[in-house]
């Protein structure tokens, strides 16, 4: 009985210590505000669902982070941060950007946000797990009650991180596309509900699978 428990442990600890380990980084959208049950229909949560059990996700998602260090709440001070670090990832999606759309962050260090983005990406990339990291392309805004701007989203903020992605070889995961045409999965506008986080997993899925 000793030997069969002792068994069990060990492969239980092999199949723990082999899976892929995911970061979703992140706002309240990554975090899932809004959702009734979000600790299970966060768009990380489902993306965990739809990987399978040789998969390990975490969200790291925190509620009006911004990109930008001089940002009204940059997610570079923010427990979660570090946390993500300590995760060890093997895989880091970055989903930073629709707060800092907000004339409060835009007007005056819009100039910063790609360096600000530059920097985060190389922090992750010394980390000793060495992930492979991916950049959100956020999903669209509509007319919110947060100063959120659909035009500094869409006009500025989209095609910067597609340009830094191509500048440093590295993959998209286009959240976009998964509303442009359905947008009541973003009952506030700006949110997705637990159907339109189960489509932004999917959406990874597809993406980090390849």
């Amino acid at each position: 009985m000793k030997f069969t428990n002792i068994l069990f442990f060990l492969i239980l600890s092999f199949q723990l210590s082999a899976q892929m380990k995911v970061a979703c980084v992140g706002n309240s959208i990554t975090y899932g505000a809004g959702i009734e049950g979000r600790d299970s229909l966060a768009y990380p949560q489902q993306l965990g669902e739809v990987l399978g059990d040789s998969w390990k996700v975490k969200n790291f998602g925190n509620s009006g982070a911004t990109m930008l260090k001089k940002g009204n709440k940059p997610y570079w001070i923010l427990p979660e941060f570090k946390a993500a670090k300590k995760f060890k990832p093997d895989i880091i999606i970055i989903l930073l950007g629709t707060n800092d759309s907000k004339p409060i962050n835009w007007d005056d260090h819009s100039s910063e946000y790609i360096k600000d983005y530059k920097e985060m990406i190389a922090v992750f990339q010394k980390l000793k797990s060495k992930p492979t990291i991916w950049l959100g392309l956020p999903p669209p805004a509509g007319e919110n009650q947060w100063g959120i701007s659909k035009k500094v989203i869409e006009g500025e903020i989209t095609d910067q991180i597609k340009q830094l992605a191509k500048e440093k070889n590295l993959g998209t995961i286009n959240f976009y596309k998964g509303f442009v045409d359905h947008l009541e999965l973003l009952p506030d506008n700006i949110h997705p509900n637990a159907a339109g986080s189960k489509v932004m997993a999917e959406i990874a899925a597809e993406a980090i699978r390849e």
